[in-house]
């Protein structure tokens, strides 16, 4: 049926920009190379317990530089085989980093340090067990990811005044608590049931990285992971993602000036999302959704628009976004209480043009 409602979802498998970019997820999606995170598990890391946290980096750098040899060595062999799991892993060696980090919490830019094993609840309201909103098969997304294995959970380290799903970020729902186990058999029913991907989103990733390793080290079927996240984590977190994550999905929201503080109450929006947008394209494929809003073209959109060209090259592939619609607290900002107008959306586009962008979609 999606085949029928989404035709754009098997065209972009033929686009010649889409497939440049994300040339090695479409690879995976189709069962042609493992993906990111079986690579992980196959290989082997020198860590104990009793490691420091310091020890604990040291032999992830040495894992990654590996991890990285290996995989230009599969993909350039086109070899689709699964290797087996190790003993003692490098998705095993990140567990281990996420679950000391979590005991002093500082899985995105805030830093809260609280101890989540425990009761601490930091500016997300996330604790110790994993808390879902809902699990399901997506048709709405980019045309690549579609249909998309969405895992919805709860909480945000942001506070978008116009977050859409604010009942999520915003703990406004009870969720359901889920086990790593029991949601690594959810991926793989997804998976099985012909989605894409494992997309996992929010609310915000993010605060559930540790769950998140945990469950993919109990999930046996190849799958591209997508991380659908806001770009508001820490660098720490950006080095665990390496060798994890197949395709990020970034927002960049808002320019260098004031805007993501006022509005999403996340200071140094612009030098945190830069500096991740530049670290996934080191380690990974990249979408990044720009969602336009009413009144910020100059102060947000033109800036984030030639940065990217930029930075990121003229291929990137790029989700110009016109959907924006006053969500939960929006009428607090006055530019924000409206629609875009269709000149603002007509002069948006130019600006993706101006920048030079050549694999946008809108």
């Amino acid at each position: 049926m999606w085949r029928i409602t989404r035709p754009d979802a098997v065209a972009v498998l033929e686009d010649e920009l889409a497939k440049k970019s994300l040339r090695r997820y479409f690879a995976v999606l189709q069962d042609k190379l493992p993906s990111k995170f079986m690579l992980a598990k196959s290989l082997s890391a020198e860590f104990g317990e009793a490691d420091s946290l310091e020890q604990l980096w040291v032999e992830h750098a040495k894992c990654t530089e590996i991890f990285r040899s290996s995989e230009r060595e599969v993909d350039e062999s086109k070899n689709s085989e699964q290797v087996p799991p190790v003993a003692k892993s490098y998705l095993d060696l990140k567990i281990e980093i996420a679950n000391r980090i979590v005991q002093s919490c500082r899985f995105c830019t805030r830093q809260c340090g609280v101890n989540r094993l425990t009761t601490g609840l930091g500016y997300c309201g996330c604790g110790n067990t994993m808390t879902v909103s809902s699990i399901f098969a997506h048709m709405g997304e980019e045309p690549e990811l579609v249909p998309s294995g969405t895992i919805f959970t709860m909480g945000c380290t942001m506070r978008c005044r116009h977050c859409q799903n604010w009942t999520i970020s915003q703990w406004q729902e009870d969720g359901t608590e889920v086990k790593p186990e029991e949601l690594a058999r959810e991926i793989e029913k997804l998976r099985q049931g012909g989605c894409r991907n494992a997309n996992l989103v929010g609310g915000e990733p993010t605060p559930w990285l540790w769950r998140w390793l945990e469950t993919f080290r109990y999930v046996g079927v190849n799958v591209p992971i997508v991380w659908n996240s806001n770009s508001y984590y820490s660098a720490e977190t950006a080095t665990l993602l390496a060798g994890f994550v197949d395709v990020y999905l970034l927002d960049f929201k808002y320019g260098s000036g004031d805007c993501a503080e006022k509005i999403s109450d996340a200071p140094n929006y612009w030098e945190v999302c830069t500096r991740n947008h530049l670290e996934a394209r080191k380690n990974g494929e990249l979408i990044i959704r720009v969602l336009v809003l009413p009144g910020h073209l100059d102060c947000c959109t033109k800036p984030i628009l030639n940065w990217i060209a930029a930075n990121l090259g003229a291929e990137t592939r790029v989700n110009l976004m016109f959907q924006y619609r006053p969500e939960w607290r929006a009428n607090e900002i006055p530019e924000l209480s409206r629609r875009l107008s269709r000149d603002e959306i007509g002069r948006a586009f130019l600006l993706a043009k101006e920048a030079g962008l050549k694999n946008f979609i809108t």
